[in-house]
């Protein structure tokens, strides 16, 4: 049967100091133009990107058919 250890009463400080938060503009900043980057090339590149996607399921499609075909 253990013990259960009695609660601590006091705290003790750390070595490093306490943080104090601030908004990170350079960050938001920097984050919203990658993202901004991203939109303008990825939406005019959908289409193509559906496109290929399409192809290649109806392509997956057709050649487990045409196994399936060839081991009956």
């Amino acid at each position: 049967m253990s013990v259960a250890p009695k609660p601590v009463k006091k705290v003790l400080r750390t070595v490093t100091p306490p943080y104090r938060s601030r908004p990170d503009a350079e960050m938001t900043t920097i984050g919203w133009l990658v993202f901004l980057v991203l939109l303008v090339l990825l939406v005019p590149l959908a289409p193509f990107i559906v496109a290929l996607w399409a192809v290649t399921k109806v392509s997956d499609y057709v050649s487990d058919q045409t196994n399936s075909d060839a081991t009956e």
